[in-house]
């Protein structure tokens, strides 16, 4: 048997119904705000890494030119050692200073034959024709 539709029979689908359409809005609204929630967090992080990320990279580019100025200095510093053991060599050793100054020079022993290697730096380059 089939019961009858009375209007308290309605009244409690309709109830249920609502109560239904309640909750389904209060989920939509709870996914929203954490949607919401979610967009602000990523906000947030992205105004932090704007506010970090320039000093960073000044930082790395003061590092890279730190690096640089050390590799001259050490650069510099060898220079120095190499410069200073000639002259050295120079004050103290008479062949080393005769065979420099032959060199510099360009005089030669007797029976002394002497082979000169130019390097590809040495050459001179060609004079381009001037134009007129």
């Amino acid at each position: 048997m089939t019961k009858p539709c009375t209007a308290l029979h309605s009244a409690e689908v309709e109830h249920g119904y609502a109560d239904f359409r309640a909750r389904r809005e209060a989920t939509v609204w709870q996914r929203l705000n954490r949607i919401l929630l979610v967009l602000l967090i990523i906000a947030i992080w992205l105004v932090i890494v704007s506010l970090f990320v320039p000093p960073y990279k000044k930082l790395m580019q003061s590092r890279m030119e730190i690096d640089n100025l050390q590799q001259q200095v050490s650069d510099q510093h060898n220079l120095l050692a190499r410069q200073t053991h000639e002259v050295t060599l120079l004050k103290t050793d008479v062949s080393y200073l005769e065979t420099i100054a032959r060199d510099r020079l360009d005089l030669m022993k007797d029976g002394e034959t002497i082979f000169r290697l130019e390097t590809a730096r040495a050459k001179a380059k060609p004079v381009a024709p001037a134009r007129k």
